[in-house]
């Protein structure tokens, strides 16, 4: 019997003794993160499911996981031989959670969870479609008896880096956060999200994977601001920064108390996606709260001057790593005794040599051929496929530096690459540089523009089932809202106008199961253009500078304003990457970014 079957068999237990009909399992932490530490991955060791984002529910005769489109492959491969079925969200035809629950619940059923996991817009649609002849169970943490080796709460030192880096001051980002406070009409904010947290304060830590974050939340009144971190976190150079700024140090694990107290002024501001259901259960009982976006997202992920210019260079060593990355594979590299996970090491060894390099943005993704067709594949050591001198490899992959946090994915020929491949991939290069080169009135967001990159995908009747592009952090999170690019909103994403200053990624793919993937990203910034009597014009400037292979191009079908499009991008790769290149590397990139006629 599977061990996953077995574990699930044991909850089911648990959740008799416990009276709970379904007990349901998120991949959030208790603030809402995307990605996770360990200690907090209890879908993943109930599932196996590895993937970034995917939801568990478990009866007692039935267990579901639901994921997105990103995930499909990857999921229905790693569920194999769990009993759990597969919910593909946003297919036809295919309940969300709460829709599923609504049609399976009778009166008396009891749905259990840990609610610091559960955000209080998905708790409270929840609580509206059941009725209240079902009860939602709030605190339970059933799976933590089960997970015998558990990881332990993680807690790394904070990181102080010179404020000037980030083109603001702690002061004047509470002045801007308590500005937007008073246009919600509330005296107090409590704030739950990491990179949040992080972006206010001025500080950056490391207690998750690939996100220099630290386990926080942060409550802001008119006149006060209360930081709740474990203490073995606080460094001295932390404590006097917070200190010089009067910001009140509290214990991570008071925060549930303190929201309890007098001290908090009832008209109160949470966040919709990022504050718990047992958080706003709390709040509820005797405050006034205002549900809202919190105004920190909007205020982090329009980039300042000085933050962009960090980050204009960033991408320039950035790119000029991965570049040398892809020069080593096609020119040197023996191929045949290499595989999916040394090729990801190895470029993750390219980007370590960077002076100011802290951590990779993410674990990189090496795929070649099929893997590639899965959107987040990750080799591991244990299951990576071995590489040939044919077909394409996809590396998806970024850093996290002082001025900045990188993502970028090339997809290049190792070999011979069949006609149908190549046109795949043409047509992938031809949206991703018509969305470049975008011009549109403000007020758009990402639903208008999304069309420009899957256009030519579209009309060959091939799509890919995510979005075209999210928001970048500044060394905070590699994904960041609220902008993203996308035509097709989940209920719990946001839709943002874009705003100059905005970074966002533009990454257009195909992906065909058991044969390959193809993605080309870039990292673009809204800027202005003109103003006339139709209005205010944006449009985009390139951060990210690498050579797009030619070798897969067929240029009659990028066609003529496709070919203008790419050879003055290669251009500009050329000119701007060549100085941190070696002679040899040059030569190569010369004839990589040669214009194609």
């Amino acid at each position: 019997m599977d061990k996953r079957v077995e574990i699930l068999n044991k909850l089911r237990e648990l959740m008799k003794e416990a009276g709970v009909t379904y007990y349901y399992v998120t991949t959030a932490d208790y603030h809402g993160s995307e990605y996770v530490n360990d200690f907090f991955k209890e879908r993943e060791f109930l599932s196996g499911f590895t993937g970034s984002n995917g939801n568990l529910l478990v009866g007692q005769d039935f267990a579901g996981l639901w994921t997105d489109g990103r995930y499909f492959i990857q999921a229905e491969k790693e569920l194999q031989g769990s009993e759990i079925a597969l919910y593909r969200m946003g297919e036809e035809g295919v309940p969300t959670v709460n829709e599923f629950l609504k049609c399976h619940c009778k009166d008396g059923d009891v749905i259990g969870f840990d609610g610091r996991t559960i955000s209080l817009q998905f708790g409270k649609d929840l609580q509206k479609k059941l009725g209240e002849g079902i009860t939602l169970a709030d605190q339970q943490d059933l799976a933590d008896a089960l997970w015998e080796n558990r990881p332990s709460m993680p807690c790394e030192p904070l990181v102080c880096f010179p404020e000037e880096i980030y083109g603001a001051s702690l002061a004047e980002k509470l002045e801007q956060v308590r500005a937007e406070m008073k246009k919600e009409n509330c005296q107090s904010f409590v704030s739950s999200k990491l990179d949040d947290n992080m972006w206010l304060l001025n500080l950056r830590g490391s207690d998750v994977e690939c996100n220099p974050v630290a386990l926080s939340y942060v409550v802001v009144t008119e006149v006060e601001a209360y930081f709740f971190v474990q203490d073995s976190a606080m460094t001295p150079v932390a404590k006097e920064r917070l200190d010089n700024y009067h910001i009140h140090i509290k214990p991570y694990e008071d925060i549930m108390t303190f929201l309890e107290s007098e001290v908090i002024p009832k008209n109160v501001l949470v966040d919709q996606y990022s504050c718990s259901f047992t958080f706003y259960r709390i709040l509820e009982k005797s405050h006034s709260v205002k549900v809202a976006s919190s105004p920190i997202v909007l205020l982090k992920g329009v980039k300042n001057p000085v933050e962009l210019q960090h980050m204009e260079q960033v991408y320039l060593e950035d790119s000029a790593a991965l570049t040398k990355f892809i020069c080593y594979m096609k020119t040197k590299a023996d191929i045949p005794s290499m595989n999916e996970y040394t090729a990801a090491m190895l470029l993750d060894d390219y980007r370590r040599a960077l002076p100011e390099f802290q951590d990779l943005s993410f674990p990189t993704i090496s795929g070649f051929k099929e893997n590639a067709a899965m959107m987040h594949y990750e080799a591991t050591a244990d299951n990576a496929k071995r590489l040939e001198r044919e077909g394409m490899l996809l590396v998806d992959s970024g850093g996290q530096y002082p001025g900045g946090t990188t993502d970028v994915t090339r997809t290049f020929a190792l070999g011979p690459v069949d006609t149908t491949i190549k046109e795949h991939f043409t047509l992938v290069a031809k949206g991703m540089l018509a969305l470049t080169h975008a011009k549109f009135l403000y007020g758009c967001t990402g639903r208008n523009v999304d069309i420009l990159a899957r256009q030519p995908l579209w009309e060959r009747g091939i799509d890919y089932k995510c979005g075209t592009g999210h928001g970048v952090g500044y060394d905070l999170n590699v994904h960041e809202g609220p902008q993203n690019i996308r035509w097709k909103f989940l209920p719990e994403m946001k839709e943002a106008v874009l705003e100059p200053g905005m970074v966002v990624t533009n990454e257009p793919g195909v992906y065909i199961e058991g044969s390959h993937g193809i993605r080309t990203e870039n990292v673009m910034v809204v800027k202005t253009l003109e103003k006339n009597g139709d209005g205010q014009f944006l449009g985009f400037d390139t951060l990210t500078y690498v050579p797009i292979d030619r070798e897969l191009i067929i240029p009659e079908l990028l066609g003529e304003i496709g070919r203008e499009q790419l050879n003055e991008y290669h251009k500009q790769v050329y000119d701007k990457i060549s100085p941190y290149l070696s002679r040899e590397e040059k030569d190569w990139l010369q004839e990589a970014t040669a214009p194609i006629l």
